[in-house]
């Protein structure tokens, strides 16, 4: 059971950087499930995300628009829930779950927490991003399966990861 995590400061930089891992993945021909974040039309920190279901979509817009003054959480629990239904379809034969992120709703037993246990319960390896504000809420989950993977070797560990749980 292994559950990889990345860490990246700059904003965006750990969406891009699994995104990257996830294309070049499916590329090889890899069998893998899960969910890549990709923002856009960022002003003023607001951005509009949405979640990638891997291998082949759909797209599913996780934000809602709380207007430009807002500063609260632009996050839509419910579109949330349903990427972690339509990644949970897409299980079937995968070596490798990639997850965008342990994020608020993790760390609050929501959104992919249970499928991520489910999955490396299994012996399916687990790739996810963690951010500073929800760091130890994701140690705290994962205990001593928490394994930091450096952007530089994510491709290796990922091949490695997969080809030890078959």
């Amino acid at each position: 059971m292994r559950i990889g995590y990345v860490f990246l400061p700059e904003r965006g930089a750990t969406d891009l950087a699994l995104a990257a891992l996830a294309a070049r993945l499916i590329s090889e021909g890899a069998a893998i499930a899960g969910a890549v974040q990709h923002n856009s039309g960022c002003a003023d920190h607001h951005c509009d995300m949405d979640l990638r279901v891997l291998p082949d979509g759909p797209v599913l817009r996780i934000s809602q628009n709380l207007g430009a003054e807002s500063s609260g959480c632009r996050l839509d629990a419910g579109a949330l829930e349903g990427a972690v239904m339509a990644v949970s379809t897409r299980l079937d034969g995968a070596r490798l779950l990639i997850v965008n992120k342990f994020g608020k709703h993790e760390a609050e037993g929501r959104g992919f927490r249970h499928l991520v246990a489910d999955v490396a319960a299994e012996g399916v390896p687990v790739i996810i991003g963690i951010n500073s504000m929800n760091r130890q809420a994701f140690f705290d989950f994962a205990g001593d399966l928490a394994e930091e993977v450096p952007v530089a070797a994510l491709h290796d560990w990922a091949m490695a990861a997969m080809a030890e749980a078959v």
